[in-house]
């Protein structure tokens, strides 16, 4: 059979794999059960890597502030903590577990926000009952160096704090690791229009957020609605005799993806109606096969997502995203389905 048809066949298979999900499995990795440095107050120099927190009090984490010696309070608070990630850990997918904090947190990894649950005054919202589980942006990592984790914590009332867990870096089993990382800034523009798509289109008047990250996290709050992604990119000598496959991690909620103007997959249907013609498209994996014409005569790539959301979070919201083999990703897939 010829080997392109195999893969074709394959990946049909596998891609309804896909809308399962993607349970992540973990293994401890780095333990950051222990003191960790803690300030009442609010300050945004205190999410700085550079910010010096030694004259802070330590606490130990997991456990409520008011066991420690701040009965009764409530409000703003920082925790603060340094880890050295080694250099051998470029290869694995990392995690941090946060267990469970009371009430809303951000968290911040060398100066940048990576995620947050809940939300702060005014519009507060609790999420005490959320485990907090934040993947590690590859490119945000200082590999043989010190790391600067840094969690803002609102608590309203009673309890308050990194209350409870297993606190610490996972390190993920068989993760899904693409050839080449497209995680970080990406092109960026609510709204609608057919040309957004085209190879020659100037997107330099764009914003740019972070990808993998959603959307509302990054000044667009409350926006649903059409949104696209665009950037370009060079595939490396060593993979243009390859089969590709293009990852977009998960996606809220459906989305069409184009290189150089052509179509090369979708997931869900974007539509003017409420209606998902597959159900929970916003917890399918994306994974899409490159057509090998549009890389093998330039290896020059446009990328652009055309994305509906329809309700809550929007945008390319977890990783991975990049471009793999396709044999990796059927082995991926595979030893996936054979567990």
């Amino acid at each position: 059979m010829n080997k392109t048809l195999l893969h074709i066949i394959l990946y049909t298979a596998i891609s309804m794999m896909a809308w399962q999900g993607n349970a992540q499995e973990l293994r401890d990795y780095i333990s950051l059960n222990g003191k960790w440095y803690f300030s009442i107050g609010d300050d945004s120099n205190w999410a700085q890597d550079h910010y010096n927190h030694d004259s802070w009090e330590q606490i130990r984490v997991p456990s409520l502030w008011e066991h420690q010696g701040f009965n009764g309070y409530d409000g703003f608070a920082w925790y603060r903590r340094e880890v050295d990630i080694p250099i051998k850990a470029q290869k694995l997918s990392l995690w941090l577990d946060l267990g469970f904090i009371d009430d809303a947190d951000e968290v911040f990894l060398n100066g940048e926000l990576i995620n947050k649950s809940g939300q702060f005054p005014p519009a507060f919202k609790t999420a005490y009952n959320a485990h907090r589980l934040y993947k590690l942006p590859n490119q945000l990592i200082r590999y043989g160096r010190a790391n600067v984790i840094a969690v803002r914590v609102y608590d309203a009332y009673n309890e308050g704090g990194i209350i409870s867990g297993n606190i610490g870096i996972k390190a993920e089993i068989h993760p899904l690791i693409p050839d080449i990382s497209l995680e970080g800034k990406w092109r960026f523009k609510t709204g609608d229009e057919s040309y957004y798509k085209a190879i020659e289109y100037n997107d330099r008047n764009w914003e740019q957020i972070s990808v993998p990250r959603s959307w509302e996290e990054q000044g667009y709050d409350g926006y649903n609605g059409m949104a696209w992604y665009r950037k370009t990119i060079t595939i490396p000598e060593h993979l243009q005799e390859e089969a590709l496959v293009l990852l977009l991690g998960k996606i809220d909620d459906v989305d069409e993806t184009y290189i150089n103007g052509i179509l090369i997959g979708q997931t869900g249907e974007i539509s003017d109606h409420f209606f998902f013609p597959y159900n929970e498209a916003w917890k399918a994996l994306r994974g899409y096969i490159i057509p090998r014409r549009l890389y093998q005569s330039t290896r020059t790539l446009s990328i652009a997502i055309r994305v509906q959301d329809r309700t809550q979070t929007g945008g390319i919201y977890e990783g991975p995203v990049g471009i793999i083999t396709m044999d990796k990703y059927i082995d991926y897939w595979n030893e996936k389905r054979n567990k």
